[in-house]
């Protein structure tokens, strides 16, 4: 029986939504944090907290030992001033120092958080679990990575685990959107493209509600699943249904995309080599060009998960937070 559980990334969006979740159903959680993390809401609560980096194996140690699963969430984002070594001495080898303690602690259940962006574009959508591997970053490429690594565990080292595949992730308390948000508000829209490719996204809330599941659930052992919403919108759609929630009338300008991109590409180069961050880069500009369409069955079927939360429900409650907190 699962009763202590070690999430790592808890002070990030969607771990500290699954921490409270965590301890709502009465589990006793551990959080593996950097002292430089922000780490006040973790303090108010009844968590415990330890204090260190995935990267250090004798830390992750510490962290596993006496834990009945393991909750991995941790991962380095994409950060202009990051080499690409980076990436993979956090999401890969931090992920393999979590699967060795995992094994020699004798943990019940690792759940590792990969990321739908390991399909890159997707070509034919829906993707879905056995869609190939598709990176279009460092980012993605390392994260494919992780994952690879945890499944290997799962199946030669008969480590009870699961992969869990987010789409892209909003809801209240995040702040990735909020520049969509703005730029909407405004009343004018400047589409790269024809605006007709697929943005499946996930409430985190949902979003918290497949990782217990994947956590609970024994049918759920060296599977992999995607959590995403029930809706998936072209982008045309969300810019206009954000503009229904914000109450406002957009315009979509739509430009070519390919010129952007070229523009991007040569001012990430002239930033890098003045250490400053550029202030348009590909990957942001990939947005509007890369499909992201999932199909999210096989967690339905055998996780019986089920969004609760609808796409325009969930955006209005987000785009009242932006509102209440001062961010439009």
């Amino acid at each position: 029986m699962i009763k202590e559980i070690l999430v790592t990334g808890g002070t990030g969006f969607t771990g500290s939504k699954l921490i409270k979740k965590l301890l709502e159903k009465g589990y006793y959680v551990r959080a593996l944090a950097r002292k430089t993390s922000k780490i006040d809401d973790l303090k108010k609560s009844s968590v415990e907290i330890v204090y260190g980096d995935i990267r250090d194996k004798a830390t992750v140690e510490n962290a596993v030992n006496g834990c009945d699963a393991v909750i991995h969430l941790a991962a380095a984002w994409q950060n202009y001033k990051f080499p690409n070594s980076f990436y993979y001495e956090v999401n890969v080898k931090g992920t393999k120092n979590l699967l060795d303690a995992s094994l020699k602690y004798n943990v019940k259940k690792f759940v590792l958080c990969s990321t739908g962006g390991v399909l890159g574009h997707i070509s034919n959508p829906p993707a879905n679990e056995n869609s190939p591997y598709n990176p279009g970053d460092v980012y993605q490429e390392s994260k494919m990575e992780g994952e690879k690594l945890a499944l290997k565990y799962f199946k030669e080292k008969k480590l009870d685990g699961t992969v869990i595949r987010p789409a892209p992730t909003y809801g209240i308390g995040d702040k990735r959107i909020l520049k969509l948000f703005k730029q909407i508000k405004k009343g004018r829209f400047f589409m790269l493209g024809k605006g007709d490719i697929c943005y499946h996204l996930v409430n985190v809330d949902d979003l918290v509600n497949g990782f217990i599941l994947a956590l609970e659930k024994e049918e759920s052992i060296g599977q992999v699943y995607i959590i995403g919403g029930n809706e998936c919108p072209q982008l045309n759609e969300l810019v206009r249904l954000i503009a229904k929630v914000l109450d406002v009338d957009v315009k979509i300008i739509h430009l070519p995309f390919w010129p952007v991109y070229y523009i991007s590409f040569l001012c990430e180069i002239t930033c890098k080599l003045f250490g400053i961050k550029p202030p348009i880069f590909r990957r942001r500009i990939d947005w509007f060009r890369k499909n992201r369409s999932f199909d999210i069955s096989k967690a339905k079927k055998e996780l019986h998960y089920e969004p609760k939360i609808g796409l325009e429900e969930g955006l209005r409650a987000t785009g009242e937070r932006y509102k209440e907190n001062g961010n439009l």
